[in-house]
């Protein structure tokens, strides 16, 4: 699109989660009118630690954001996994692009915080929860539960896995339970038993059971995850700590120990669930990004990342076709067809048998590096 009709562009947001504020930071730079609007009267990110990729970290140098993120965050090698009892099965070095970019090890909470700390003052809007979206072709309406509208050429739907957007314009399928809980804590350093030595991510294999820790070392602390089977569907279930002990039984005794030391109070506890691929992501204009396009099962670690990437994806789009309708079609062709194959591949989780899927040639039991990964 002309530079003239980017500036005259007025973007809507929904959501001001990953997503949502990268996608505000990537519009903004097309100088395009963007603002966000968040339901939350205030942003309080919950959970644990997650790894940016290298793609994900030269988006943002490419929108001058890149020390903002790199100063709450630590760089790391690469990505082993072990057997319950701590014998390794493989080690992955995380892909590098160039000398500089390594995968960046955070807590979801300072990276929200460094997104939304780099958009301009007024751009977000607290306390607006969305109701409905009206499209009307050549722009679409916003409806906020305390009645205010608000009228858009282009709305970005960046609302979650529950998304209004996705379910009053292109799905009505709700989101899809996987069998699973995560069971989620951040930690510090002297609590992980000696586990947390370096800034790698390793994962631990059990019969049903994968624990993750996650090293946040420029924070003093571990971000430790058990994601373990369960029949239950509750969307917040209530575990006590015997039920933690009973998923880690026969694991290497410092993750035992981990886990019989953690303090309830302070766990994320929830059910994990994603949505099958959805089919269209844009009309002419509203356009779907991150979890509300695409949310997948966290096994993979691409859910922030395939939502950072969406967001300049969009932005490319912008940028290349010569009207707004093109680049939303141009925008889906790009990114579509990545995050269905991330959905698929995540949804097989990690097992021993299945790992020879996600890093081909390798076979269990071996530590030479994998030939290939799943890279975005």
């Amino acid at each position: 699109m002309q530079l003239s009709d980017l500036k005259n562009l007025r973007i809507a947001v929904v959501g001001a989660g990953y997503g949502g504020a990268a996608a505000a930071k990537a519009l903004s730079l097309l100088g395009a009118t963007v603002d966000v609007y968040e339901q939350a009267n205030r942003i309080r990110e919950v959970g644990a630690g997650i790894g940016l990729r290298p793609a994900t970290m030269n988006r943002f140098r490419e929108w001058g954001i890149f020390d903002a993120i790199a100063k709450v965050s630590s760089p790391s090698e690469y990505f082993e996994i072990l057997t319950a009892t701590a014998e390794p099965i493989m080690q992955e070095a995380w892909p590098v692009a160039g000398d500089q970019t390594h995968t960046h090890l955070i807590h979801r909470g300072d990276f929200i915080d460094a997104l939304l700390g780099v958009l301009p003052e007024g751009m977000v809007h607290l306390g607006h929860k969305l109701e409905s979206v009206q499209d009307k072709g050549d722009s679409a309406v916003l409806t906020f539960a305390d009645g205010k509208t608000v009228e858009a050429d282009l709305v970005v739907g960046a609302d979650g896995i529950k998304s209004v957007v996705r379910r009053e314009l292109f799905s009505d399928k709700g989101p899809v339970f996987s069998g699973e809980h995560a069971y989620r804590a951040v930690i510090s350093v002297d609590d992980a038993h000696g586990m947390a030595a370096d800034d790698n991510l390793r994962m631990y294999i059990g019969k049903g059971t994968k624990v993750y820790l996650l090293p946040l070392r420029h924070r003093g602390q571990v971000s430790f995850d058990i994601t373990a089977l369960c029949p239950d569907g509750t969307w917040a279930p209530q575990v006590t700590k015997e039920d933690l002990l009973a998923t880690v039984d026969g694991f290497d005794e410092r993750l035992v120990n981990i886990t019989r030391d953690l303090d309830m109070d302070t766990m994320n506890i929830r059910a994990v669930y994603d949505i099958d691929p959805v089919d269209t992501w844009h009309s002419d204009s509203v356009v779907l990004v991150g979890d509300a396009a695409h949310s997948m099962l966290h096994h993979q670690g691409q859910g922030a990342n395939s939502a950072i990437e969406d967001a300049g994806a969009l932005a490319d789009a912008l940028r290349q076709a010569g009207s707004l309708k093109e680049a939303l079609a141009l925008f889906q062709a790009t990114r579509k067809p990545v995050t269905d194959e991330l959905q698929r591949i995540s949804r097989q989780g990690w097992s021993e048998d299945e790992i020879d899927d996600v890093f081909p040639g390798q076979k269990p039991a071996t530590q030479q590096p994998a030939t290939a990964a799943p890279k975005e």
